[in-house]
C-alpha cells in the first residue's frame, strides 16, 4: 500500500470511529476529514469543495427548499389531517406513512419526502401517545425504498447517471431503475409493515420538541464589540 493509501484508510476509519461514538457533530467530523485529506495532498487544493457543486448535493438542496415551502404553505397540515384519518392501529398508521413516503420519495428525492413527512409522523405519534421513533424509523425506511424507483429518487441513482454519462455518453433515463427498485421497494414496505415496526426499541413516553431538535447545538452566536471594524 502507498502511503496516500494508508492516510486514506486512516481518515476513513477515524471517521467511522467517530459517527459511531456520536461525540462530535456529523458535519464537523467530515469537513474534519475533508481538512485532512486536503492538508496531506490528497485532494489538491483547487477541488476541495468541487463535491458540493455536484448535481446531486444541488438536488438534494433544491428539493429541501421545496420541502420547506410546501410545509409552510399548508400542505403538511392537509397530508397530516389525511393521515389521522387511518385510525390508531399500528399497522395502518405503519403502512400508510410508509408506502406514502415510498411513493413520494422516487418523484421529490428520498431526503425531501422524508423532510415533508417528518412533521406528519411527529403529529401522529403525538395524537396517539407514542414516541415518535415508532413511526419516524419507518418513514425513513419508506423514504429509502421508493427512493431506488427512479432516477432522481436518491443521490447514488444521479450520481452513476452522470457517471455514465461522462464514459458511456449517455445517462440512464427516469424510469430505467424502476423494473429493480419497484420490486425491491414493494418486499421492503411489506416487510415494515408486517413485521419491521414490531423489532423497534420501545421507549416509554413521548418526546419534547426541545429533545428532538437540538437547534442549539447547531447554532453559532458571533459577537463583535463597539470598536470593531466589522
Amino acid at each position: 500500500m502507498t502511503t496516500d493509501q494508508i492516510i486514506v484508510f486512516a481518515v476513513l476509519i477515524l471517521v467511522l470511529v467517530l459517527f459511531i461514538t456520536g461525540r462530535w457533530r456529523y458535519d464537523l467530523v467530515s469537513l474534519l476529514a475533508l481538512l485532512a485529506v486536503a492538508v496531506t495532498g490528497i485532494v489538491p487544493a483547487g477541488q476541495v469543495f468541487v463535491g458540493f457543486g455536484h448535481p446531486a448535493v444541488v438536488t438534494v438542496a433544491a428539493v429541501l427548499v421545496v420541502s420547506r415551502g410546501l410545509q409552510n404553505s399548508g400542505v403538511v397540515d392537509t397530508i397530516a389531517s389525511w393521515m389521522l384519518r387511518v385510525g390508531d392501529r399500528p399497522f395502518f398508521q405503519v403502512t400508510t406513512l410508509t408506502g406514502l413516503g415510498g411513493i413520494l420519495s422516487a418523484f421529490m428525492n428520498n431526503v425531501g419526502a422524508l423532510a415533508l413527512l417528518m412533521p406528519v409522523a411527529i403529529q401522529m405519534a403525538r395524537k396517539n401517545t407514542r414516541s415518535p421513533s415508532f413511526l419516524l424509523m419507518p418513514l425513513a425506511f419508506g423514504s429509502l425504498l421508493g427512493g431506488m424507483m427512479t432516477l432522481i429518487g436518491t443521490p447514488p441513482n444521479i450520481i452513476i447517471s452522470t457517471f455514465r454519462t461522462e464514459t458511456a455518453g449517455a445517462p440512464f433515463r427516469m424510469f430505467d431503475f424502476a423494473p429493480v427498485g419497484v420490486g425491491a421497494a414493494l418486499a421492503g414496505v411489506l416487510f415494515v409493515s408486517l413485521i419491521g415496526w414490531r423489532l423497534i426499541p420501545k421507549r416509554k413516553g413521548q418526546t419534547s420538541r426541545e429533545e428532538l431538535f437540538h437547534v442549539g447545538e447547531y447554532t453559532t452566536e458571533v459577537r463583535l464589540p463597539e470598536d470593531s471594524k466589522m
